[in-house]
C-alpha cells in the first residue's frame, strides 16, 4: 500500500479502487450500493458526523467513480451533502477587537451589517454583509478577519462562489477544469468525474483483440508518479490490466513542437495548445486572444491521431495522467475521434491494485519512442526548451522570445500584457497547473523532486534529436 499525500486523496482511492474491481468482474451495478458500506462500515462514524451522512457521501463518490451526471459537461462536480464543513460567515470578529470609539467598521460598511455589542465590540450580520471586504480593510487592529474557503482561494479564474444555501458552487462559464478545488478541498466535497468504467469496459469489449486492439498513451509526469519501481515495470502493469500497447505521449509532444515552430515561425506570435486549461482560459476568460492559440493538437490528441490512422487494425485509445482538463478535452469534436477516454494517476493505481498488480514483481517493458525534448513537457518550461531545440535542427532564421507562465496566475499576466501590447515576447508557454503537468491535481505525489525525475527521464531518452524520433517511430498494433 502506497502513502497517499491527504487522506482524502485515500479516501478518494478507496471508492475507486472498489469501483474498478466491481467493473473488471462486470457486477459494478448489482453491487452499487455495497461500496459505502465498505468504504464506512460503522457501526461509530470515522469522518463526519454520523455513519449515514458519510454513506451518503460514498454514495456520491461511488456515482461520480461511475462517470456522474452525464448531461453536466464540466468535469468537476461539488457533492453538496459533504459541502458543509468550512467557515460559512467569510468576514467574522476575532477576540482582538478593541471595541474602539474610531468604529471605522461600522462608518465604512455600505449595507450597515456592523454594530456594536454591550461591550463595544462589533458585530457583523451575515444576513445583511455582502462580504465585501470594506471592513477588514479599515480595522485598525485587524480585528475583522477574512475566512476563504480552500475551495474559492484555490480557483484563480473566480469559477467558485458560495450559492443562497452557502454550499460551493460551480460557474462552467469560467470554470478551466484544472482541477485546483479538487486537490485542495480539505474535505473532498469537490471530485472530478471518472470515466476509469469507459476505460474497462474498452478493455473488456476488445476480446483479446478480436474486435479492436487497445493503446495506452502515457503522460511524461509518470516518471515522476512511482517510487519503488520502474517505469518499465509502470508499463508493464498496464498492460497486465488488459491493454495490448503502450506509447509515450512524449512521442505525441516531439510531434507537436515540430509543428508548433513551423506555426510560431509563419505566424510570428503564438500561444500553446498543449495545457488544455490554458487554452480554455483563453477562450472564456480572454477571447480576444483566441486567434493566438496554436492550431496543433496537444500531444495527447497528436499521438492518438497518429496510431489510429497508422495501425495495422482497429484502436481504442486510453490517455493516463495527472490531469482532470484531459477529460474535459476529450470532449472537444477535434480531440474525440482520436481518444477514447482518458484515465488519471489516481485512477490507474486503484486499477492496478484492484487486480492486485504488484509493479516492483513484473518485469520491465522498454518504453524508448521520445526524444528528451519530447519527455521534458512534462514540466513546466519543458515545451520552449523543445521548440528551441525543433528550431536549431531545421536551421531556421527565427529567434524565439518566449514567456515561460508557471500556472494560472502567471498565464493570465502574460496574457494581459501581449493583449495590451505590452510583452515583448512572441510565444506563451502556458501550463495551468504551478510546475506544469506534474503538478496535475490527480498526480499521487506533488513533490519538488518531481521536476528532476521528468529530467531524468528526459536524458534516458535512445533518440537525442526531435526529427530522429518522428522518422523513426513505427506504430506497433
Amino acid at each position: 500500500m502506497r502513502n497517499f499525500e491527504t487522506d482524502v486523496q485515500f479516501l478518494k482511492y478507496r471508492v475507486l479502487k472498489e469501483v474498478a474491481g466491481r467493473a473488471y468482474d462486470g457486477n459494478l451495478m448489482e453491487s452499487y450500493y455495497e461500496i459505502p458500506k465498505i468504504i464506512s462500515p460503522g457501526p461509530k462514524a470515522t469522518m463526519r458526523c454520523c455513519i449515514y451522512k458519510e454513506r451518503a457521501i460514498a454514495q456520491e463518490r461511488v456515482r461520480l467513480a461511475m462517470g456522474g451526471d452525464r448531461r453536466n459537461p464540466n468535469v468537476v462536480e461539488v457533492i453538496p451533502i459533504a459541502c458543509d464543513e468550512c467557515p460559512v460567515e467569510r468576514y467574522q470578529v476575532s477576540e482582538s477587537c478593541r471595541g474602539c470609539i474610531s468604529q471605522r467598521c461600522i462608518k465604512n460598511c455600505p449595507k450597515h451589517a456592523i454594530t456594536k455589542s454591550k461591550s463595544g465590540k462589533a458585530i457583523i450580520d451575515p444576513d445583511m454583509c455582502i462580504e465585501c471586504g470594506r471592513c477588514a480593510k479599515v480595522c485598525p487592529y485587524g480585528a475583522i478577519t477574512e475566512h476563504v474557503r480552500p475551495c474559492e482561494r484555490s480557483c484563480k479564474v473566480g469559477a467558485i462562489r458560495m450559492n443562497e444555501e452557502k454550499k460551493a458552487e460551480i460557474n462552467i462559464d469560467k470554470c478551466i477544469a484544472c482541477g485546483a478545488c479538487v486537490y485542495q478541498c480539505p474535505f473532498g466535497a469537490i471530485m472530478d468525474k471518472s470515466f476509469m468504467v469507459d476505460a474497462i469496459n474498452i478493455i473488456r469489449n476488445a476480446r483479446d483483440g478480436e474486435n479492436y486492439r487497445t493503446v495506452a498513451i502515457v503522460a511524461p509526469a509518470l516518471a515522476a508518479q512511482f517510487e519503488d519501481c520502474s517505469l518499465g515495470q509502470v508499463v508493464t502493469g498496464i498492460q497486465a490490466l488488459g491493454i495490448d500497447y503502450v506509447v509515450e505521449a512524449a512521442m505525441g509532444a516531439d510531434m507537436v513542437a515540430d509543428k508548433e515552430t513551423d506555426e510560431l515561425a509563419e505566424k510570428g506570435f503564438l500561444t500553446s495548445s498543449c495545457c488544455p486549461a490554458f487554452v480554455s482560459y483563453i477562450q472564456k476568460q480572454v477571447p480576444e486572444m483566441s486567434d493566438k492559440i496554436s492550431h496543433n493538437l496537444s500531444p495527447m490528441a497528436e499521438i492518438g491521431r497518429y496510431v489510429k490512422i497508422n495501425g495495422e487494425m482497429p484502436v481504442k485509445t486510453i490517455f493516463i495522467g495527472p490531469c482532470t482538463a484531459k477529460k474535459a478535452e476529450r470532449q472537444k469534436p477535434t480531440v474525440d475521434l482520436w481518444i477514447d477516454c482518458v484515465l488519471t494517476f489516481e485512477e490507474l493505481q486503484a486499477m492496478l491494485d484492484a487486480r492486485e498488480i504488484e509493479l516492483n514483481q513484473l518485469d520491465e517493458t522498454p518504453l524508448a519512442d521520445a526524444s528528451p525534448w519530447g519527455r521534458i513537457f512534462g514540466r513546466s518550461g519543458g515545451l520552449t526548451e523543445a521548440v528551441l531545440q525543433a528550431v536549431k535542427e531545421k536551421k531556421l532564421d527565427f529567434e524565439v522570445k518566449a514567456e515561460v507562465c508557471n500556472g494560472i496566475e502567471e498565464c493570465k499576466l502574460a496574457l494581459l500584457k501581449a493583449k495590451a501590447g505590452k510583452l515583448d515576447k512572441n510565444f506563451i508557454e502556458g501550463m495551468a497547473c504551478v510546475g506544469g503537468c506534474v503538478g496535475g491535481a490527480c498526480s499521487l505525489n506533488h513533490e519538488p523532486k518531481s521536476r528532476v525525475k521528468v529530467d531524468q527521464y528526459g536524458k534516458k531518452a535512445e533518440k537525442q534529436e526531435i526529427k530522429t524520433a518522428i522518422e523513426e517511430y513505427k506504430v506497433q498494433v
